[in-house]
């Protein structure tokens, strides 16, 4: 599927007639159509990409197509550029690693990049992806890679009735945002119980050794917090004055991403701390152990040098040893280091080395 690629234009002065809007020649994966209002969301036909209504204002109704891959959208970013703008060298350079940032292509384009996050409980590990959007007057084209599902978050949130007096294009980016967040804070739940989970290892008498999945765990916290900073660092730019009013987001509603993003970061340090804690815990553990190992060790070995030094005694087999003579001498030598031992044992036993 295509479509004719038309001029970029800005908003047109009052009485003159609105110029076409440069369009990007694209493939759509599937696609809806956003009304104004409360009305939500609409299944369209992703090989007629078409804009309906006056493209130029922020009440008209707004086409949203899902691509194959963050490529497909890069370069339909470079196809509306024009001038001085970035080229798709430079989207690509910029978007290799899974970095938030947003950015102005056009006069009436603007392209959103960040990452997004998941928690798969089997193996308790935190993975990245990325979530690209290229947003026009009437035109919205996404792209996702790695299985976060942002899409279906967000066609859930765009159909459910939200603020009436939202532009389309701000229902589809709120949409996203919200949907990537909600995701990050998944990602922080399931964290949480492997932490909790990590916590009964170390507290527990079996002695399993944690050290590993301890680790394994700040790593992970260390991923989803280098995917979710970026977020709040950049998603602000989407309230800089110079982007048109349609293509932005609520105040109020990015305000409260950030505060969610900031609750979740505190979360995640709070885990990673805890972490930090159990392995101090758990490197105290063993060095009691150790101590107490030590302290068995060394009270066996008195025990055994005590009869030791009796039979090495009786061994030297001199001429004048007369309990070498004797009729019980054996047995006499045998109870002296049994009774030795034992009243060892006992000494040992009422001060805890044994």
């Amino acid at each position: 599927m295509t479509n004719p690629t038309e001029p970029r234009t800005g908003t047109p002065p009052d009485g003159a007639p609105a110029p076409a809007l440069r369009r990007p020649t694209v493939r759509a994966v599937a696609a809806w159509t956003v009304e104004p209002g409360a009305d939500g969301v609409h299944p369209a036909d992703p090989g007629t990409l078409d804009t309906p209504g006056d493209r130029h204002t922020a009440r008209a109704t707004v086409t949203w197509a899902r691509l194959e891959d963050l490529d497909a959208v890069l370069d339909a970013a470079a196809q509306v550029t024009t001038g001085v703008g970035p080229t798709r060298q430079d989207l690509a350079r910029h978007n290799r690693h899974p970095l938030a940032h947003v950015r102005r292509v056009a006069a009436d384009w603007l392209l959103l990049v960040t990452p997004t996050a998941w928690f798969t409980e089997s193996d308790r590990q935190v993975h990245t992806g990325q979530f690209a959007a290229l947003l026009g007057a009437g035109l919205v084209l996404t792209a996702e890679e790695g299985d976060a599902d942002v899409h279906a978050i967000m066609l859930d949130k765009v159909a459910a009735p939200g603020d009436p007096h939202g532009s389309p294009v701000q229902r589809i980016v709120s949409a996203a945002v919200l949907a990537i967040v909600g995701g990050a804070s998944q990602v922080e739940l399931g964290l949480g119980d492997a932490v909790a989970d990590t916590e009964r290892v170390v507290f527990d008498q079996q002695r399993e050794d944690p050290v590993e999945r301890i680790y394994d765990l700040k790593r992970e916290i260390t991923e989803a917090r280098r995917a979710l900073m970026p977020v709040t660092a950049e998603l602000p730019e989407l309230l800089d004055p110079d982007v048109p009013d349609h293509l932005g987001v609520n105040r109020r509603m990015l305000e409260r991403v950030v505060t969610t993003v900031e609750r979740i970061d505190r979360h995640l340090d709070a885990h990673d701390d805890l972490l930090s804690d159990m392995l101090q815990v758990h490197m105290t553990q063993v060095s009691v152990r150790q101590n107490e190992d030590m302290r068995k060790i060394s009270a066996w070995a008195a025990i055994l040098v005590y009869p030791t030094i009796v039979a090495g005694v009786y061994g030297m087999n001199f001429r004048n040893m007369p309990e070498l003579h004797w009729a019980f001498g054996y047995p006499f030598a045998l109870a002296l280091m049994a009774g030795g031992c034992v009243v060892l044992y006992r000494v040992f036993k009422r001060v805890g080395w044994l």
